[in-house]
């Protein structure tokens, strides 16, 4: 099957079911404190539906517009914009007749799902799969100039982040980009060990010169994969091909074929390696991004982590935590010019999931988008959960009930808002795919 279509399937099951969980964080609530829910709908029911059914005072339903779903209760001003039921008197199973807290509650109970579900499917990958533990780097890391200013060298093999010891090495970058790092320890080539202070604003000095990658492992020239059709596997590269030269420039680390690849992109290029202990020379021109189809051999061991029922509870937590506590602290991003260019609708959440069928992949990117749905609806703009919670803080901290022509113009601004966002998310897809 096709990989498009293989991403589109996981994205609507993913979706749908994360959507359904969501909508049932309200209706739960709201059936315990015995409020009218009239509807509960996967995706948007605009005009029709393509299936509802109605059991007991409730119609279940699935819409044809997929941009996400909801339950219509009874008594809240809410999407559907029901003027008529507001303006009757409020009866006892209405929404707006209930106790400010359990109002509250039933408005959080979405987003507390979502992240209730993102950690317990983190905590059944850790179970079932396990995890990865980097145990050795022998080549260290290539390291961005910037850095060599602070005091980093290539070559240089991580110990410590912030005093306290490092699992993963590979992910300094990511953690330097939205953690507090203060201090990073390293082995030096010559042995030595030092502690290199960080920067506190380093996030914002990697984001605004587009270094997002200070830290890249370093590795041999030796091919581990090629992509067929690319301009490596037309010129007759093989796997465990040794690279040694470009144009007649020696090539040490793969990090050095790299940039010869990129500053001959799109123009023709002699490489020298060696195969069989034969020393043997190819043509080719890289594409105008400077890509040749080919990757490397990783030079570090894989320790695969078994951790237990009880060490997968406390790992998924951590996991789930993370996750949101990262995605928090690169939003601010999001309010920059650079930011706002790269926001990205359905085509970048369905380029998170794999080319080819993979269970692990699909519930550890379902986890990741059911955090960040967690968050992204309890932001205080009108019309999402947070919005009604904003509103009903207000109330509870004032004692007075807002204006409820303020709340249907607040919910028809956030509603307006919000497919704005869509628009302009789905627009920077359509243009990265036809003009990038």
């Amino acid at each position: 099957m096709d990989p498009f279509f293989i991403k589109a399937i996981q994205l609507l099951l993913s979706l749908s079911l994360l959507i359904v969980l969501h909508e049932f964080g309200h209706f739960i609530p709201a059936k315990i404190f015995k409020t009218r829910v009239e509807k509960f709908y996967l995706f948007f029911d605009v005009k029709f539906s393509l299936f509802k059914k109605k059991i007991g005072e409730t119609v279940y339903g699935i819409g044809w517009l997929p941009l996400g779903g909801y339950v219509k209760i009874s008594g809240m001003i809410d999407e559907s914009m029901d003027k008529e039921q507001m303006a009757q008197p409020p009866q006892p199973w209405e929404f707006r007749s209930k106790p400010t807290w359990q109002r509250l509650i039933i408005m959080l109970g979405g987003v507390t799902v979502n992240i209730i579900v993102g950690v317990l499917i983190f905590i059944m990958i850790v179970f079932v799969w396990g995890g990865n533990r980097i145990e050795k780097m022998p080549l260290g890391f290539e390291v961005a100039p910037y850095f060599e200013e602070l005091g980093f060298q290539d070559g240089d093999r991580i110990l410590k982040v912030n005093g306290e010891n490092f699992e993963n090495p590979t992910d300094i970058n990511r953690q330097l980009f939205v953690r507090d790092v203060q201090s990073i320890t390293v082995r030096h080539q010559n042995g030595e060990i030092e502690s290199i202070s960080v920067p506190a604003e380093i996030g914002s000095k990697m984001w605004k010169e587009g270094m997002m990658s200070p830290f890249t492992p370093r590795a041999y020239p030796v091919v581990d994969s090629l992509v067929a059709g690319e301009p490596a596997a037309k010129a007759g590269l093989q796997i465990n091909d040794s690279i040694v030269g470009v144009n007649g420039n020696e090539v040490v680390y793969w990090h050095e074929f790299q940039q010869q690849i990129s500053e001959n992109a799109g123009s023709p290029m002699r490489i020298e390696y060696f195969r069989s202990n034969q020393l043997r020379t190819t043509e080719l021109t890289p594409t105008e991004d400077g890509m040749i189809g080919v990757a490397a051999s990783m030079p570090f061991h894989i320790e695969k982590v078994d951790y237990g029922f009880f060490g997968s509870i406390k790992k998924g937590v951590e996991l789930g935590y993370w996750t949101l506590h990262d995605y928090i602290a690169q939003f601010s991003y999001v309010f920059t010019a650079k930011g706002a260019s790269q926001l990205g609708g359905f085509g970048a959440i369905g380029g998170l999931f794999p080319d080819a069928w993979n269970w692990q992949q699909f519930w550890g990117t379902t986890a990741f988008i059911s955090i960040i749905l967690a968050f992204m609806n309890i932001l205080p703009i009108p019309a999402l959960d947070g919005g009604h919670v904003m509103f009903l803080l207000y109330e509870m901290i004032t004692g007075r009930k807002p204006n409820e022509k303020v709340m249907e113009y607040a919910q028809m601004v956030g509603f307006f808002i919000l497919i704005a966002l869509v628009l302009y998310a789905n627009g920077n897809d359509v243009y990265r795919w036809l003009f990038e």
